[in-house]
């Protein structure tokens, strides 16, 4: 696949079909990933892969709680900005509105809003969940390498037909997820990959992208072809 195809077929896929994600091209997609910048070459990401009855144990689990109505444990990371200033208050407004009404959810219906948030921990149907850590004493600069290297697994996993949905959504029940995966006591979870083949019969929103004069600018000479 044309990378530029990958780049433009890939997105937060939030509907799999339950066939399996054959293990030789996770293997592919992660021993290429680590190819990934790395600045010098920390490479602090670190990885599990979840698929049958491990993956099943957590979305139990992690579910069971969301049923509860349990918030969540104490954030180890902030999310988003408390207040998010313009024009990044509207973005996210308008990306939630794009999804959910993609869903067939309306503006005041709070009840099938929290339904599509918990369908979160059961992977959206999918057979394959990647979690993401990172040692607690890495900085800014560390994380930075976490995003391109997710970055690059999804795009390989689209070379292999597969797709995939980035959930932060699985640091609120980090505890959860450590009593299933044990990583390391250092380690904080960053976030989870489902992994898997979408379901072409579920609606999707294929979300708005600020065009590029909001978010490049260029500087040159006026002589640039």
């Amino acid at each position: 696949m044309d990378v530029y195809e990958a780049v433009a077929s890939r997105r937060a896929v939030r509907a799999f079909t339950d066939e399996p994600v054959p293990r030789a091209a996770l293997e592919r997609v992660l021993t290429a990933a680590a190819r990934s910048p790395s600045g010098g070459n920390l490479q602090p990401w670190h990885i599990h892969v979840l698929t049958g009855a491990p993956l099943a144990e957590l979305k139990k689990r992690t579910l069971e709680r969301a049923a509860s109505g349990d918030p969540g444990d104490e954030r180890q990371y902030r999310m988003y900005p408390p207040e998010p200033r313009s024009p990044y208050r509207e973005r996210r407004s308008a990306a939630a509105a794009q999804r959910f009404r993609a869903l067939g959810i309306r503006h005041g219906d709070a009840e099938a809003r929290r339904a599509a948030v918990a369908a979160n921990w059961r992977c959206f149907g999918a057979p394959c969940l990647l979690l993401c850590y990172i040692d607690r004493d890495m900085g800014p600069a560390q994380w930075a390498d976490l995003g391109m290297y997710l970055q690059t697994v999804m795009l390989l996993l689209r070379a292999e037909g597969l797709h995939s949905c980035a959930q932060m959504a699985w640091s609120v029940y980090h505890r959860t997820v450590a009593e299933v995966v044990g990583p390391p006591r250092e380690a904080i979870l960053y976030a989870g990959v489902s992994i898997g083949f979408a379901d072409p019969s579920a609606a999707f929103a294929r979300i708005d992208r600020a065009p590029l004069g909001e978010t490049v600018t260029f500087l040159d000479d006026g002589e640039t072809g």
